[in-house]
C-alpha cells in the first residue's frame, strides 16, 4: 500500500511539473498543423494568418499587414494581452474567446500540447529571432 502510494505521488507531482512549463521541442512539432496559416521566425510571412513573432505577451492585433476581425481589434482596443493564460483559452477554442474570429481551427484539447506550443512560441521575439537560453 506504501510502495502504491509512494508511486502515485511521484506520478502526480510528474505531471504537475509537466504541466507547469510546456516543451519547446515537441511545440515546434505541434505547431507544424499552425503552419499552413501561420509563421514564426526571421522574415516570417503573412499568410492566411498573421506571423506569430513575439505573440506571447503582446497586445492582440498589433501585427502589420494583416487584417483582423473585429473581435481582435476591440481586445486590442481595451488593452488585451496575449499572456500565457489567454493563449491557453485561445488554442483551446478560439472561437468562444472571440466569436466571429477569422482563425477556424477546432482548437487544441490537451492541455500539455498547448503548454508545449506556448513554450515553442515564447522562444520568438518580435523581430523573429530566438531567445537566448
Amino acid at each position: 500500500m506504501r510502495l502504491s502510494l509512494a508511486v502515485l505521488a511521484i506520478v502526480v507531482a510528474w505531471s504537475a511539473t509537466a504541466r507547469a512549463g510546456g516543451d519547446p521541442t515537441r511545440g515546434e512539432v505541434i505547431f507544424r498543423q499552425c503552419s499552413a496559416c501561420h509563421a514564426v521566425g526571421p522574415k516570417a510571412p503573412v499568410k492566411l494568418g498573421p506571423p506569430l513573432n513575439g505573440v506571447v505577451g503582446g497586445a492582440w492585433a498589433t501585427r502589420p499587414h494583416y487584417a483582423y476581425s473585429a473581435g481582435l481589434v476591440a481586445g486590442q482596443k481595451a488593452g488585451r494581452t496575449w499572456d500565457e493564460a489567454t493563449l491557453n483559452e485561445w488554442l483551446t477554442a478560439p472561437q468562444k474567446l472571440v466569436p466571429k474570429t477569422k482563425m477556424f481551427f477546432g482548437g487544441l484539447h490537451d492541455q500539455q500540447q498547448r503548454d508545449d506550443v506556448i513554450a515553442y512560441l515564447k522562444q520568438f521575439e518580435e523581430n523573429g529571432e530566438k531567445n537566448k537560453p
